[in-house]
């Protein structure tokens, strides 16, 4: 027997036996998700809109449009300046996306997209500043119950999206927007 093969084989004696994952059964903090999801969010560096709903996200749109600025929306009732189009390369000069959220998740301020609601899987990411509308009724506590209130068939794509995009050096140098959009505006529908 070479040694490679009793190396190999004494491994196997050492592995450990399977087991179950744990139960995790912690009591989620379920007062007030809303404003346990906005902390969450602003310390990522996104930014909850509670009033207004689609009126107000609307209203910004067109605040924005005012401005010259490329709008693309695929949040039913919101129009934007810009149509989904056919390719994703189309969309290198989009200077805000809105796009439904799915679930949003106090514990973290995370947001849920899928997909199905971004037109292509690039949206959030390629865009300068990222719109985000969330309807407050799917808030949930933690990661947990995110989990269990999200499914994917079989080829479709979902992200988590916690604020804007960030990355920092070993200086501690933290820069905003380096590798996808500079700003995240989460509006409450």
């Amino acid at each position: 027997m070479s040694s490679k093969h009793e190396i190999l084989n004494a491994l196997k004696l050492s592995a450990l036996t399977n087991h179950p994952m744990p139960s995790i059964d912690v009591a989620p903090r379920v007062e007030d998700l809303v404003s346990q999801f906005e902390t969450n969010l602003k310390t990522v560096a996104g930014t909850l809109h509670r009033e207004g709903g689609l009126a107000a996200l609307q209203a910004k749109v067109d605040e924005l449009v005012a401005q010259g600025l490329q709008v693309i929306s695929l949040v039913e009732g919101v129009t934007a300046n810009r149509e989904v189009p056919p390719t994703a390369h189309e969309l290198r000069d989009i200077d805000y996306a809105v796009i439904p959220g799915d679930v949003g998740v106090a514990e973290n301020g995370a947001i849920w997209v899928n997909n199905k609601n971004i037109g292509h899987r690039v949206t959030p990411f390629i865009c300068e500043n990222l719109i985000l509308a969330l309807p407050s009724t799917k808030i949930v506590p933690n990661m947990h119950q995110a989990a269990k209130d999200i499914n994917l068939d079989a080829g479709e794509f979902g992200v988590f999206i916690a604020g804007p995009s960030k990355t920092a050096d070993i200086e501690q140098a933290l820069v905003v927007g380096a590798h996808g959009a500079c700003s995240l505006n989460v509006y409450l529908v």
